[in-house]
């Protein structure tokens, strides 16, 4: 039986999605290859032929959880005014769907405690993407000179840490 061209990027993705889910319902620390490898229908025996290590798919899945969060503020931003892009990415955000859902959440809540105790590059990787959803808040908030509406992106994503 012969696969496509792109199987092998089509699963090293559901690999990723399917990490990045386990990774934020239990915990950075709370899933092996194995575990991780089975919840994309896998055995663990081929983790090695996509991933150099455990960390390196707990970074992926890290960025791609991240990047969800990213793209969905995005796109509730999109097209509206500041005041109403805030308030929409506001109101999703403390939605019950949101908050009853944490494996298809967001990642700051999730694994924020983890990435403390994560290697270098899940740090980097965590701040990186942090940084740019606080970027995504602060041009949300009107009324604000540049460096409040910052100070006050931080503020309200350092919440968003302990939600």
């Amino acid at each position: 039986m012969r696969y496509p061209k792109d199987h092998g990027q089509q699963t090293r993705r559901r690999i990723v999605e399917n990490a990045s889910y386990g990774l934020r319902r239990t915990g950075a620390d709370g899933l092996s290859v194995a575990d991780m490898m089975e919840l994309a229908d896998l055995t663990h025996g081929s983790f090695y032929s996509y991933f150099k290590s455990r960390d390196a798919l707990v970074v992926e899945a890290l960025a791609w959880a991240m990047d969800q969060t990213i793209a969905h503020w995005l796109e509730l931003a999109q097209g509206v005014s500041a005041e109403k892009g805030f308030d929409a990415v506001v109101e999703s955000y403390l939605s019950p769907r949101h908050r009853n859902n944490p494996a298809r959440g967001c990642a700051l809540p999730a694994l924020a405690a983890d990435i403390g105790r994560s290697g270098q590059e899940a740090q980097r990787t965590f701040a990186g993407r942090l940084e740019q959803m606080i970027d995504i808040i602060a041009r949300l908030i009107p009324k604000r000179s540049s460096s409040d509406a910052q100070q006050a992106a931080a503020s309200l994503t350092s919440l968003a840490l302990a939600a």
